[in-house]
């Protein structure tokens, strides 16, 4: 009995240790999460200024031609997923990387026909297991990555589309609701659809010509957009590993309560045992 106590009593204090790692790792999470979301924010503006630049010159402009606004049949489909590094994370990658892996299943008959690029390790190891071809990776990403750490495979995505490699390109990322709830998103990226702006657009003049300045805004629009979509993975990373290792915590605490019980009942009974022996003792030495 004495043996099981210890045991159930190194149950307890290992739990406890267990606890408080995933209390601490839900708390920087959480912190992470705030910075996340405020990098988000603070690349907006940005975003929103090279989206009106090309709103007006669409508007303005008639007959302009473009690779990246043509539409052409899809010979070759490229994909740009994003992942984490890590786990830890609740469903984050594996909600994304299946629909990834059903949307190949059913658009697709051959590994020939589409071409992957991805952000994240385990994106990465996931394809490379199952025998797919990578064209272009990123790892290493920080918990706030900036554009320099993704602009290799962003750059390489748009470029393919650009010189007819590719003939459409989708992104492939976790949308970020709330901490609790982040939704396996694919978005066609490329060709773009006629770019819309709402609100008072100014006007601009352009040198040397619309055409060349669109032909310029272009790619680092689309490469905007896919450094906003690493954003928005990230802090659905952030969001799924806070709320993953909040409900850790709060299974320990479960397991260390049921812990605590079944050992109380067992030094209760060893104490009623050892009570039991000491009066059938003196009764035999009485007697």
């Amino acid at each position: 009995m004495a043996k099981g106590i210890r045991e159930i009593k190194r149950q307890i204090k290992s739990t406890q240790n267990t606890r408080q790692i995933t209390k601490a790792m839900e708390m920087v999470a959480a912190s992470k999460l705030r910075r996340a979301q405020e990098k988000t924010e603070a690349a907006r503006p940005y975003s929103e200024k090279l989206r009106e630049v090309v709103a007006s010159i669409a508007s303005a402009s008639t007959g302009i031609r473009h690779p990246m606004l043509e539409k052409r049949a899809a010979r070759k489909t490229a994909y740009l997923v994003i992942t984490s590094d890590r786990g830890l994370a609740g469903g984050y990658n594996a909600n994304i990387l299946r629909r990834v892996s059903n949307e190949l299943r059913d658009r697709h008959s051959s590994p020939d026909e589409y071409v992957l690029y991805v952000i994240g390790r385990k994106g990465r190891d996931y394809f490379r297991r199952r025998g797919i071809e990578i064209a272009e990776t990123v790892t290493e990403l920080s918990d706030a990555p900036s554009f320099a750490d993704i602009k290799t495979v962003a750059a390489r995505a748009v470029q393919d589309y650009e010189l007819g490699h590719t003939d459409a390109l989708y992104l492939c990322y976790n949308q970020f609701v709330n901490a609790l709830t982040q939704i396996p998103q694919i978005e066609g990226l490329l060709p773009m659809e006629p770019v819309s702006f709402e609100g008072a657009m100014q006007s601009y003049e352009f040198e040397p010509s619309a055409e060349a300045v669109l032909s310029e805004l272009l790619p680092r629009y689309a490469e905007t957009l896919i450094y906003k979509a690493v954003l928005e993975g990230k802090a659905s990373e952030l969001g799924a590993k806070m709320t993953a290792m909040g409900a850790a915590t709060k299974n320990a605490s479960k397991l260390i309560n049921e812990y605590t019980l079944t050992y109380n009942r067992a030094r209760q009974a060893a104490i009623t045992q050892e009570i039991t022996e000491i009066v059938a003792g003196a009764s035999a030495a009485q007697s």
